[in-house]
């Protein structure tokens, strides 16, 4: 095989400062008066997001990258990306690389699609007439074209993720890098991406999947990297880095729903979940959590000191690795201008569970003003849902019925 990547011994360290997101500007600039020569930050204040990491890639293989949330996963990207640069070690990369990091990454809020592409094109090194050839085909797959011509800036989230990746993916890149921006687009848009990404292997090209939608890395990929506090913890096929990246889970949460004492907690500490406890819509105990029934998620937290609009949400995975659903307040249209030092608590209050009896796991985090830092990552909690009569037909629903069900009706008429 034809190698298309090789780094050897990337590392890359961050220096982290006295002044935080949850600063605002008018503070910054009384402690700069106060001290303008004071240095912000020790030497040893630092952090390293790689760390020694090295492998090597060839042509056409599809590579998922999985590991904790701050493990080093989009670090490594930014990285092959030319985005930022690392402390030491090196990248050799042969051929063109097209990123999609982000939601329309590239692209200027006052140009118009048709521009962003062709700006896309030039920064990929392409000159117009390549663009030209593949415009209408760019275009077809986004779907955008009745607002082709229309600025970036008045595209919804959806709009811009499809018109990024058609650019990314249509341009000849001979390495594409996509991080988790499939959770933004519908399944039947995630459908053609895939199938795009299927495409470029077939054709030769080189593909980096970043996503914690692991079913899905397992059956796009054919090798991953576990990354796990900047390191490669493990490169085998996909399927078996897998298997081991959910069973190292296995011990991280203690009895109960207690929180505080959970190992490897990542983030700085400044906000942290404390406990988790499963409440009926009465707020008594609950139990059993069941199948179909309505639930309160209360998520406890300790803040050390007042955190400027704070972000807090969860994953649901099953036991097997599979996203079930991400959601957060911020994506309910909740804001949270700020939170005092000391106790507190976030409620979710779920109408209905959909989803089918069986152990599932909860991975919640706590992000500062703009998602960054990240104070509390990847903080596991166990759900145990039971096995219960959801349709009351005498019938148990387990396992053996998927992952989520749908409340329903059935009839049956004769002509």
């Amino acid at each position: 095989m034809t190698r298309c990547i090789e780094i050897q011994a990337l590392s890359k360290k961050y220096r982290i400062g006295k002044l935080q997101y949850d600063m605002s500007l008018r503070e910054q600039l009384v402690e700069f008066a106060k001290d303008p020569f004071k240095r912000h930050g020790r030497e040893d204040d630092t952090i390293w997001a790689l760390r020694d990491v090295s492998f090597q890639a060839d042509v056409g293989e599809v590579v998922g990258i999985i590991g904790r949330n701050g493990a080093g996963k989009s670090t490594l990207l930014k990285i092959l990306s030319k985005i930022t640069y690392p402390t030491s070690g090196s990248v050799r990369v042969r051929g063109r690389i097209a990123s999609l990091l982000e939601v329309g990454t590239g692209f200027h809020d006052e140009l118009t699609g048709r521009e962003n592409v062709y700006l896309n094109g030039s920064i990929l090194g392409m000159r117009k007439r390549e663009v030209d050839k593949h415009f209408d085909a760019i275009v077809d797959f986004s779907g955008v074209e009745q607002f082709i011509d229309t600025p970036i800036k008045r595209y919804s989230s959806g709009m811009r993720l499809r018109l990024g990746f058609a650019v990314a993916a249509h341009l000849d890149p001979d390495v594409l890098i996509v991080d988790e921006v499939l959770a933004v687009g519908d399944a039947g848009f995630q459908k053609k991406c895939i199938n795009a990404m299927d495409g470029l292997r077939s054709s030769g090209r080189t593909v980096f999947f970043v996503s914690h939608n692991l079913a899905a890395v397992e059956n796009l990929c054919s090798r991953g990297l576990w990354i796990d506090s900047g390191r490669i913890r493990m490169d085998a096929p996909a399927k078996e880095v897998i298997v081991s990246y959910m069973g190292s889970f296995a011990g991280d949460q203690p009895e109960g729903s207690e929180l505080s004492e959970t190992q490897d907690r990542l983030g700085s500490g400044e906000i942290r979940y404390t406990r988790m406890e499963y409440l009926n819509p009465d707020g008594t105990p609950c139990a059993l959590v069941r199948s179909g029934e309505a639930v309160v998620l209360r998520f406890h937290y300790h803040a050390e000191k007042t955190i400027r609009d704070p972000g807090f949400g969860f994953r649901l995975f099953s036991d097997m690795g599979t996203l079930i659903t991400e959601t957060s307040h911020r994506l309910n249209g909740i804001l949270i201008p700020k939170v005092e030092p000391g106790d507190g608590y976030i409620d979710v209050e779920i109408d209905s569970l959909n989803v089918v009896p069986g152990q599932y796991q909860f991975s919640l985090w706590i992000t500062g003003a703009g998602g960054a830092p990240v104070y509390d990552g990847d903080v596991r909690a166990r759900l145990e849902v039971a096995v219960t009569d959801v349709y009351k037909s005498g019938r148990m629903l387990d396992s053996r019925h998927g992952l989520v069900y749908f409340p329903q009706r059935w009839t049956v008429a004769h002509a």
